[in-house]
């Protein structure tokens, strides 16, 4: 990252303290967020707290090699991001340094100290494409031009935050760097010239026009997300789970198949081997929609455990910015963050060092105030300016954060500030785990806030056997009607046996067994059963639920279970959920036809009553 120094006061180190660092002599020239240089080890710190006669900053690097009375620099900006062409198949850490560019310059497979190289490229070129023409008036947010980004995504330049006027110049269609002049501004008869380049503080929010209520899915492909527990884009989700229940297979699912045009992926505090799996992964995987690699729509900001606590505080705020530059630009951006609990843990140690008074369990009392800062910046905009023809864009940033509260308790002080920011929630359950339920999200303790407002969207698009007159949003209720009968007949059928239940009974506990085993439960590493789309997940359902309500009336009429065609129905059902392709609906029109002509039941007819 390349930060020019301008013209400013020295200080000098007073005094270190873990990765802070007490300086003298700059109490009045930097403010909060600033960043400053040391001066001899070209390392880069965060003012956190100014004093009379002191200021207090964080380091982004391991503080080992400082000395006292070493001069220091103030940069006389706030960390930023660089925002232009190239970001999208990039791997930065938590404050932009690019990793892949160092780790080629220095070979030794590690990130040396004191790193100064730009977080975007200046010597590449892109091929810009004007779209707007000299003297029309343009102001902020207005697109200028579009660069092919990626073979799949138009990266389009608009004009910064806060500027406006006249458009004096613009450059011809050709190859240029991000730092080559390819636009001028006159207002009040000043002119003013801009590259492709932006700056933006990762602690403001980006401007934009007007903030809109979520009604559309981030469809997922994971059946029991996308029907009980769905998640809008524009919303925000936590995956609270222990160790070993899989949120990390989650979120890689999530990041491969979901619907948002755009994936931020912050690596905060993970191991390095899971951050080189989570690179691997993305760049052997092919996108199902476009046959490129999954990497061409994937922005990485990684920062592994072994990289200094004040980066890694920084990541989160440096995603969410890059996030909201795409957002922008008319583009769906989820945002990917794993895991919340070690981002929390680097607000720990820095409080600790602070010595400020702890709240529960040694976190900081503005623990909750932090995490709301995050997930506020989600949700669906009208962004700023117009496009050449002059209509609004429409954006969204979603936000789903990973927590590993400790022996998987939800009580801990990050779930719990958590809980109370997101509109949902999906809770891994370590039993689920142990018995390889994927994804092992409880049905139980797991809710989502956004049904109703996406039940119009879902009315709109299912198409599917109208005369059933089951839409998703009853789906929805039946299929969780079912679950709680299920859990309430539990301790009945511990002390009775299932074979001894009235017939009624026995037909919700065989139905909610065929939802979780035929329905709930995915294999990840199927390249079938991975990832199902909106059309199926609905026409299994109501295959299921379809059965169950015929089934229903005939056990009111005195009709028994058939424990044989029960497993027949079972493993058919298994079979079309697991094994037969999103495009190959005949099986599944078949087995409804099949279940409306009474070919298959799950009761002894009439002669065997």
């Amino acid at each position: 990252m390349v930060l020019a120094i301008n013209e400013s006061k020295e200080g000098f180190i007073s005094a270190v303290n873990g990765s802070l660092v007490e300086i003298k002599g700059l109490e009045n020239d930097v403010r909060l967020n600033d960043l400053i240089k040391i001066s001899n080890h070209n390392f880069l710190c965060q003012v956190i707290q100014i004093f009379s006669n002191r200021v207090i900053a964080q380091s982004f690097e391991n503080t080992n090699s400082i000395k006292l009375n070493e001069k220091v620099v103030s940069l006389k900006e706030p960390l930023s991001m660089e925002l232009g062409p190239g970001l999208i198949a990039n791997v930065f850490d938590g404050i932009q340094r690019p990793l892949d560019l160092t780790f080629d310059f220095f070979q030794e497979g590690r990130l040396n100290k004191g790193l100064e190289f730009p977080s975007l490229s200046r010597t590449k070129k892109w091929h810009f494409v004007p779209t707007r023409k000299i003297n029309e008036i343009v102001d902020s947010g207005d697109e200028i031009g579009t660069v092919q980004e990626t073979p799949t995504l138009y990266h389009k330049i608009m004009v910064p935050p806060g500027k406006s006027g006249v458009l004096f110049s613009i450059v011809d269609e050709g190859d240029y760097t991000i730092i080559d002049d390819i636009y001028s501004l006159k207002s009040d008869n000043k002119e003013e010239s801009f590259c492709m380049l932006q700056k933006w503080p990762v602690t403001k929010r980006k401007p934009f026009s007007e903030k809109e209520q979520p009604s559309e899915p981030l469809l997922t492909g994971v059946r029991i997300i996308d029907l009980l527990f769905p998640v809008a884009k524009g919303g925000t989700f936590a995956v609270p789970g222990g160790f070993g229940t899989g949120k990390t297979i989650i979120q890689q699912n999530i990041a491969k198949y979901c619907s948002a045009d755009l994936i931020v992926f912050i690596g905060c505090g993970e191991p390095g081997n899971e951050i080189a799996n989570f690179l691997k992964q993305f760049t052997e995987t092919i996108d199902p929609d476009t046959g490129r690699p999954l990497l061409d729509r994937i922005v990485l900001i990684v920062n592994t455990s072994n990289m200094p606590v004040s980066a890694r505080e920084a990541s989160l705020f440096s995603g969410i910015t890059i996030a909201e530059y795409y957002r922008d630009m008319g583009y769906d951006v989820a945002v990917i963050a794993d895991s919340i609990s070690r981002w929390a843990e680097s607000l720990r140690e820095i409080s600790g060092l602070l010595e400020e008074m702890p709240a529960e369990e040694g976190y900081p009392a503005y623990l909750p105030s932090k995490l709301s800062s995050f997930y506020e910046r989600a949700g669906v905009f009208t962004t700023l300016g117009h496009d050449p023809k002059g209509k609004k864009r429409k954006g969204s940033i979603s936000i789903i954060g990973s927590i590993s509260p400790p022996a998987g308790d939800f009580s801990e002080p990050v779930t719990s500030a958590t809980k109370r920011v997101v509109q949902g929630i999906w809770a891994l359950d370590p039993k689920l785990a142990y018995l390889k339920h994927y994804p092992a999200i409880s049905w139980i303790n797991s809710y989502s806030n956004y049904p109703e407002y996406l039940a119009d969207w879902w009315e709109k698009i299912d198409k599917i056997w109208l005369d059933l007159k089951l839409n998703w949003f009853e789906c929805r209720k039946q299929v969780n009607e079912i679950l709680a009968k299920e859990n309430d007949l539990k301790y009945i059928t511990q002390l009775l046996g299932q074979k001894n239940l009235a017939e009624d009974q026995k037909l919700e506990l065989f139905t909610a067994d065929l939802i979780r085993n035929a329905f709930f439960i995915q294999n990840a590493f199927n390249e079938v059963d991975n990832f199902t789309s909106s059309k199926k997940m609905l026409s299994l359902i109501k295959v299921i639920l379809l059965l169950y309500n015929k089934s229903k009336s005939l056990i009111k009429r005195g009709f028994i279970m058939n424990d044989r065609k029960c497993d027949e129905v079972l493993n058919e059902i298994m079979r079309i959920s697991h094994y037969v392709l999103n495009e190959d609906f005949e099986p599944i029109e078949k087995l409804k036809k099949n279940i409306s002509n009474d070919a298959v039941s799950l009761v002894y007819t009439t002669q065997h009553k």
